[in-house]
């Protein structure tokens, strides 16, 4: 076997003693190790900045998408109701708040009454109806 082979894994071994001995030194820190430390400190800090900034922005993107769902299942539940012949969809009001469907106006029949309130609670991502109808 070539010499020069044999001394690689010597040769590396005291490198890496080296290296963890000039690591353990308890001697006070120069004034590039005292910049990196800095360094690193001001890059943690920026980091938990950070950290901070995305959680806040991950809660008002969760907000926004529970304020975009409403807005969907809202008109889901306006487009079923109008779908529904005798239903005077303009005297239905529809409103959605985190998966809750408030329905508000009034109806000619109690049937009616119960027919919207039924189409609204089998639109998808509905939660719950208050069904708020009135008989006029």
């Amino acid at each position: 076997m070539n010499a020069r082979l044999k001394m690689q894994p010597i040769a590396m071994a005291m490198l890496l003693a080296l290296g963890l001995a000039a690591c353990s030194k308890t001697e006070t820190a120069g004034p590039a190790e005292s910049a990196g430390q800095k360094i690193d400190a001001t890059a943690e800090k920026a980091g938990d900045t950070l950290g901070a900034a995305a959680d806040r922005i991950g809660e008002q993107s969760d907000k926004t998408g529970v304020a975009i769902a409403d807005t969907e299942i809202t008109a889901k539940v306006k487009a079923a109701i109008f779908a529904e012949h005798g239903l005077k969809t303009l005297q239905i009001s529809v409103d959605t708040v985190q998966g809750v469907v408030t329905l508000t106006g009034s109806v000619d029949y109690q049937q009616n009454s119960d027919r919207a309130g039924g189409l609204a609670a089998a639109v998808a991502g509905v939660k719950a109806v208050d069904n708020r109808l009135v008989l006029k």
